[in-house]
């Protein structure tokens, strides 16, 4: 026994060494923004990876009322939620009628499903441009739900798909027996059952929704309907760049997405450990 011990310590110190390397690689950017967001423009230019000179918190908000911050925000709000609940909502039913239902297409749809995965968004942007065009969906954030819709879902499914084929058959068995619906087995049962996996498909389409840029980018032409990403674009111009706001911009624009992940950071990591031993 103390001859394996002594045997697993280097090992275990180099796994440690791995972690802690792996988290400054992860925190000291964003240390980085948060420390250059309280310095001023020369400040910035004289020593960019210094401590500042002084804290100037009043660039959040200059930043905040010369972007527009608030009014884009909501925008982004407005996306994101209702395209977490369209995508947790038609996910979720269409990978119960993938796993749970009988019927001939099943694999033929998930593969069909997955082909959007593999779909960059830039082949599909000008056909989705000039279509949006031509149905008055080229400048609103209806326009901007529905491709974050679709590429939202074939995640949504895969990973649903997984935990709806891991329940036992024969729970499902006994609700029709009892005289259940399929609408009732799949809310009050298979839905419940399957939280954790809503957990990691919600805040996975959440994050790369609030973050997305080019959609929004070209579809969005509005000030008043334009994004969170979009609105940072306004502190870089062609001929120069408001460093001394746009770090505060980036800092109140990651703030939100910071807050969630450690909300239900166990959340995600369950999922996709449960998901993985499941699928």
């Amino acid at each position: 026994m103390t001859a394996n011990k002594k045997k697993a310590k280097p090992s275990t110190i180099l796994i440690y060494v791995f972690f802690i390397f792996m988290m400054v690689i992860y925190i000291a950017p964003v240390l980085w923004i948060a420390m250059t967001s309280v310095k001023t423009r020369t400040n910035i230019y004289k020593d960019p990876f210094g401590w500042p000179e002084s804290f100037h918190f009043e660039n959040y908000v200059t930043a905040w009322t010369k972007g527009k911050l608030g009014i884009a925000m909501l925008n982004s709000l407005f996306v994101c939620v209702i395209t977490l609940i369209l995508t947790m909502l038609l996910g979720s039913m269409a990978a119960f009628a993938i796993a749970r239902l009988r019927w001939k297409l099943a694999n033929a749809f998930m593969v069909y499903i997955l082909i959007g995965m593999m779909i960059p968004v830039h082949c599909v942007l000008i056909p989705l441009f000039v279509r949006f065009a031509n149905i008055g969906l080229s400048n609103s954030l209806i326009g901007l739900i529905l491709p974050y819709l679709t590429f939202s879902l074939p995640t949504c499914v895969y990973i649903m798909t997984g935990f709806f084929r891991s329940m036992p058959n024969e729970l499902i068995e006994s609700a029709c027996i009892d005289g259940c619906s399929i609408y009732k087995i799949f809310f009050s049962i298979a839905l419940p059952l399957a939280r954790t996996g809503l957990f990691v498909t919600g805040l996975m389409s959440f994050i790369a929704n609030w973050n997305e840029l080019l959609l929004a980018l070209v579809f969005i032409s509005n000030d008043l309907k334009k994004t969170l990403p979009v609105a940072l674009t306004k502190f870089v111009t062609p001929y120069q760049s408001n460093y001394d706001l746009m770090f505060p911009a980036i800092m109140i624009a990651i703030i939100p997405t910071i807050v969630v992940y450690t909300c239900f950071s166990n959340q995600i990591v369950d999922g996709l450990t449960t998901g993985a031993v499941k699928g």
